[in-house]
């Protein structure tokens, strides 16, 4: 059900945007951009819902917290940049969507190096030693 009203409000917002944009091109952008708001804040919920079961999962599974933790603040990551980068490509700035997406990909990198370096050590450790 809670399907069927997103794609109500994005079908409502979108018939008002082609309704506005001819008169007010500006009007138009803002209405994409709290649609989107809208609906991020409607999925809110459902999110802080999977974070809880994941908590649940790293700590019955006995993983550290610091590894979900940057495993969730990479997906945040993502998903901001993405929804930045969708609005300022709706405002017809592809170049700055582009730049948004990279800053992204950078930042997730550098919070990946960590895990990463521990993936790289946990294999070396597993290999037989001399060779």
């Amino acid at each position: 059900m809670e399907m069927v009203q997103i794609v109500g409000i994005g079908l409502i917002a979108t018939l008002l945007i082609l309704i506005v944009k001819e008169q007010k091109p500006v009007f138009a952008f803002l209405l994409a951009v709290f649609t989107g708001i809208y609906l991020f804040l409607f999925l809110i919920g459902k999110i802080d819902t999977v974070i809880r079961v994941l908590e649940n999962l790293a700590s019955r599974s006995g993983v550290p917290t610091i590894y979900l933790q940057t495993i969730l603040k990479i997906i945040g990551i993502a998903y901001i940049a993405e929804f930045g980068a969708q609005i300022v490509r709706d405002a017809g700035q592809e170049s700055i969507a582009s730049k948004i997406e990279f800053a992204g990909k950078v930042l997730i990198l550098a919070m990946a190096v960590p895990i990463i370096s521990i993936i790289v050590e946990t294999v070396l450790n597993l290999l037989p030693a001399g060779g």
